[in-house]
């Protein structure tokens, strides 16, 4: 068994306007799940990033 090693995960705050709706669908699936909705929101963003299309065509160079 691995042995448990601390660390200090550096998080930024920040601020985001959301519509009353989706932010009351956010509480009320964090709450189901029973995670905050800070725990919610990092791991839907995590999920979104990760499983995002790349398929934007590339810059054209100057």
């Amino acid at each position: 068994m691995s042995k448990f090693v601390p660390k200090n995960n550096e998080k930024e705050n920040v601020s985001i306007r959301l519509p009353a709706d989706t932010l009351d669908f956010i509480n009320h699936k964090a709450a189901e799940i029973g995670i905050s909705r800070n725990q919610f929101l990092n791991q839907c963003i995590a999920y979104a990033l990760a499983n995002m299309a790349d398929d934007r065509p590339e810059s054209p160079k100057p």
